[in-house]
């Protein structure tokens, strides 16, 4: 086998600049599949679906009456959920632009949202310290099932085939064994902003608010590497690996796209990064099969487009 020349270099070069929201991006995710297509959610209570090749806007979603904080697409592509102030968990169908349907349930605003693998189950995490699974296919307004055991807001969560992984200010990350029937519990100290999984479920990323990202052992908590170097101690901020998951990418309060070796912690040039947005940047998401695009989203209310030179 060839040695490893270690990640690829982040794609840096800014291809299109997205900037219809009026205030705070706090979300964006690519589509399933092919990724062709990209949504926003931000402060201005708006749901945005945009071109990120050519960089226009392609629909507008207009229903909340507060601000968006969490999106998750289904594996179709043929709905999305979102969430946030309202306390209710928005569906929308995203060809018509209509909502089909909002489930209410949540005492306080709503951080994240995800649906399982065939968009039958739906979670969503709150400041009311509790996780809630719903069944999209049920007419049934309750719950399936209500996960309390955080103590304080959950800011992130990903619904995996056989587990769901939560992120709480508590300071610890939750692992629900979905078969077992188990709970355990990660400590990581600090206010959890982002947790993501690795595709194989065996290690996760949490970025915490002390400016750290952890590389976690999943089956066991143990850490097994720390990424410093950027700042992020006030704003709910997500981490992401890069391409191959050979590396690790965070946007911080400076505006900076930090980027790691995932092995060895080590910065990835340049170092410090350069500042590309004028405010905190909120969210970073890798493009799920090219390995030369990303997206990142910002309190300066717009999305960039990132890709390598061409």
């Amino acid at each position: 086998m060839a040695p490893s020349r270690g990640p690829a270099p982040l794609a840096r070069t800014l291809h299109q600049t997205l900037q219809n929201h009026k205030g705070a991006v706090h979300v964006v995710r690519y589509a399933r599949g092919a990724a062709k297509y990209v949504l926003s959610g931000g402060q201005d209570r708006t749901v945005r679906l945009w071109n990120p090749d050519v960089g226009t806007e392609i629909k507008k979603y207009a229903a909340h009456g507060y601000e968006v904080l969490a999106l998750s697409v289904s594996h179709d592509n043929a709905k999305f959920a979102s969430a946030g102030g309202d306390r209710s968990v928005f569906l929308w169908d995203v060809m018509t632009g209509a909502t089909v349907r909002r489930i209410a349930g949540h005492m306080a605003k709503i951080f994240a949202v995800e649906f399982n693998e065939d968009a039958s189950v739906l979670a969503s995490g709150s400041y009311d310290s509790t996780v809630r699974l719903w069944d999209i296919r049920s007419q049934n307004r309750q719950p399936i099932q209500t996960l309390e055991d955080a103590r304080d807001a959950v800011q992130t969560l990903h619904v995996g085939q056989t587990y769901i992984l939560t992120g709480s200010v508590d300071g610890h990350v939750r692992t629900y064994d979905l078969r077992m029937g188990e709970l355990r519990a990660d400590f990581i100290g600090y206010p959890v902003a982002s947790v993501v999984p690795s595709q194989d479920g065996q290690t996760y990323l949490a970025a915490t608010l002390d400016s750290h990202v952890r590389l976690m052992d999943a089956q066991t908590g143990k850490l097994l590497n720390d990424f410093t170097g950027h700042e992020n101690a006030a704003y709910r901020s997500r981490a992401c690996f890069g391409h191959g998951e050979a590396s690790v990418i965070m946007g911080d309060e400076q505006g900076m796209v930090w980027a790691w070796d995932l092995l060895d912690a080590s910065v990835l040039q340049p170092n410090p990064p350069p500042k590309v947005h004028h405010k905190a940047i909120t969210w970073v998401e890798h493009h799920p099969i090219e390995p030369s695009e990303m997206v990142t989203a910002s309190a300066d209310g717009t999305v960039k487009v990132w890709r390598h030179p061409s």
